[in-house]
């Protein structure tokens, strides 16, 4: 019998932190995120929906996600869908987990895992946070956990809202407060957890040695940073082919003559596995870009499995 497991039955199965211990654990079993099939995107009315399928180890599993913009006004999520986790040798599937839930893990614990190798150490970290919904509030989560955060600056275009999570950050013990774009000159950190289409800020304002993590887009017309960021940074992706085919906040600067396709330093598996590390502090900032892929999906979906107690009964 498949196993339902509603946003509710995963809510609080696992930290964002074990999260990206299931993505660090399946690159280092020898998953190629290269190989990952690509995402299928098909328009209808609603908005788009997105197909992603994969397999690794004893499973596979595909995410149905649909993207609606309407749904704001509506008072529902934008983002909706189911994932389907299978056995990887029968194909007998095993569970329908909620899709929602499942990326508003996902895509915090993928920042947490290259924070891990990008972000430095050795002192109390100041944040620039931009977005105050969804996952905003779980990269809030995945970034405390992480690393020691000296201060949290939130920036939204709803004033309430970002008063709202900063006000949240305080009850989790954080000085918080609201800001503008142009504290990311302060920043150890800064944090993109936007729907925007145009940078957010002015890339020249983000100091040597910072960490900026872009999470907002997979299209190619669509981008949180500038080109001025991205040309003075060591860039990591999750896969150079996903990046170079959905990473708008590349693919706009490569376009515009600024970059090139080798400007990539490395991918999160060249960072997990030690081929690549971070470069030096003063070398210029650190820009991890996120697309979401299928395989962190299927990594998070069994770790979910495994962890609701449903695996031995199915």
């Amino acid at each position: 019998m498949i196993a339902q497991l509603s946003g509710a039955d995963l809510a609080g199965r696992l930290t964002p932190s074990e999260a990206a211990d299931a993505l660090a654990g399946v690159l280092r079993a020898g998953l190629d995120p290269e190989g990952c099939p690509q995402r299928g995107a098909v328009p209808v009315p609603g908005g788009e929906l997105l197909l992603m399928p994969a397999a690794a180890g004893g499973y596979a599993g595909v995410k149905i996600a649909g993207v609606a913009p309407g749904n704001a006004a509506r008072g529902l999520p934008r983002i909706t869908g189911s994932y389907l986790l299978l056995d990887g040798p029968t194909l007998r599937p095993l569970a329908l987990l909620d899709g929602a839930a499942l990326t508003a893990l996902r895509t915090p614990a993928v920042s947490a895992l290259a924070l891990r190798h990008l972000a430095p150490r050795d002192r109390p970290l100041g944040l620039v946070l931009f977005g105050a919904g969804p996952q905003a509030y779980g990269h809030l989560e995945a970034v405390g956990a992480e690393r020691e955060l000296a201060g949290v600056t939130i920036v939204a275009r709803a004033p309430d809202r970002a008063e709202r999570l900063a006000a949240h950050a305080r009850s989790l013990g954080l000085a918080a407060r609201t800001g503008t774009p142009e504290d990311v000159a302060d920043a150890d950190l800064v944090l993109c957890c936007t729907t925007a289409r145009t940078p957010l800020f002015d890339g020249r304002l983000v100091r040597a040695g910072a960490t900026v993590v872009a999470v907002g887009s997979h299209e190619p017309d669509a981008r949180e940073t500038d080109t001025a960021l991205v040309r003075r940074s060591a860039v990591y992706v999750e896969s150079r082919a996903a990046a170079l085919r959905e990473a708008g906040d590349l693919l706009i600067p490569e376009a515009e003559g600024a970059i090139g396709p080798g400007h990539i330093a490395g991918t999160l598996a060249d960072l997990v596995a030690g081929r690549h590390p971070a470069p030096e502090r003063e070398s210029g900032p650190r820009l991890f870009k996120s697309v979401g892929m299928a395989w962190e999906d299927l990594a998070v979906a069994i770790a979910l499995f495994h962890a609701s107690g449903t695996a031995g009964a199915t």
